[in-house]
């Protein structure tokens, strides 16, 4: 059996590694090769390119690399073209693997699409060129699968990776302790931080007993945060999200995947989202979700305060906060654990076992 992959990003490079891994251990006599990371490449999987050539971020560094993409591309589907693999399988990077997905299938060639775009969210007329490119998308929530069913596009929910790495913790003991998480990208720090610390000066006035952690992804803008908290009681450290969550009673977070990592350890939040305004006039006329918060989304219904634009000021996060810190959250909490619950499946697992059937149908 002979499996082609594709995967551009670190991120795809640890969930595709995981899946590698999770093929081999239902038959060590597979082949899987294609383009692969490090961590792909440990697990089992033949590296006929390197995803280091790919891996590339911001506007003008995509723009040198396109001609060397598109090219790259070409010689990717020729190869699986002649090599004829029992299943192609594009992990996230839509617009890069889906072009891959569509040439391949349009010649046999059996294709899966692992982790599905955000189409129910916003372009939802990218659900056209899905159904021309993929067989079967593996999709890490129950809506999504209910989103393409009126779509007649087959999609299968296989449990999310952060509901096996991120357990409900148990028995918290409250100490008045709020995290702030203002996101990973610079412009959205930028953006986010100085509201946030307008936030906590108000809440301390408030209450003296409270307590503030600021954590970050890394300590590249570490200069720049310490100079906006100034003399702002806030100790901020870097890389231990997930450490600094276990401990928190409320958190103010960037929309993302943060705030499904603190719905998953059951965290109260107020999640907050700001854009500069010409970008925020683009996405608002894109987006069709009700919602922007994962929590929410997954359950359709306003569990957590949303700070869009405008209302994501200092003095608004600061009541939403206070509200939050001052009432019995058992009931939110119970609603944390119920998601969790419903998406924890091994993801990388069950992904397997779909893969093996699909391709012995």
């Amino acid at each position: 059996m002979r499996i082609a992959i594709s995967a551009t990003e670190a991120s795809g490079d640890l969930i595709g590694s995981k899946l590698v891994e999770s093929l081999r251990k239902k038959n060590s006599n597979i082949i899987i090769e294609g383009l692969a990371g490090d961590k792909m490449f440990a697990a089992g999987c033949i590296k006929n390119w390197d995803q280091r050539q790919v891996n590339v971020m911001g506007f003008s560094e995509i723009l040198k690399k396109l001609p060397f993409l598109f090219i790259l591309r070409k010689r990717i589907i020729a190869y699986f073209s002649s090599q004829k693999p029992d299943v192609f399988i594009g992990v996230d990077a839509p617009d890069f693997n889906f072009a891959i997905e569509r040439k391949l299938k349009s010649k046999g060639i059996r294709t899966v699409h692992f982790i599905s775009p955000s189409v129910w969210a916003w372009r939802r007329s990218r659900v056209k060129k899905i159904k021309q490119s993929t067989d079967l998308l593996l999709c890490l929530f129950p809506f999504e699968v209910d989103f393409y069913k009126a779509y007649n596009q087959r999609a299968l929910f296989i449990g999310h990776p952060l509901a096996q790495s991120l357990r409900p913790r148990k028995s918290h003991i409250e100490t008045k302790n709020i995290l702030l998480m203002p996101g990973s990208r610079q412009s959205e720090i930028k953006r986010l931080l100085p509201e946030m610390l307008l936030a906590v000066e108000i809440m301390s006035l408030q209450d003296r007993m409270l307590t503030f952690n600021l954590v970050l992804v890394n300590d590249e803008l570490l200069d720049w945060v310490t100079i906006q908290v100034g003399n702002i009681p806030i100790e901020i450290s870097f890389d231990d999200a997930h450490t600094r969550m276990l401990r928190a009673d409320l958190a103010l977070v960037a929309s993302g995947t943060a705030a499904l990592e603190l719905t998953l350890v059951g965290v109260p939040m107020v999640v907050i989202y700001k854009l500069s305004n010409f970008s925020y006039f683009i996405v608002s006329r894109l987006v069709k979700s009700k919602y922007i918060s994962l929590p929410n989304i997954i359950v359709n219904k306003n569990l957590v305060p949303e700070l869009i634009q405008n209302s994501s000021n200092g003095n608004n996060i600061a009541k939403h906060a206070m509200i939050i810190m001052s009432r019995d959250n058992k009931s939110l909490i119970k609603e944390f654990n119920a998601i969790h619950q419903q998406l924890d499946l091994d993801a990388s697992d069950e992904s397997a076992r779909i893969i093996y059937e699909f391709i012995n149908e």
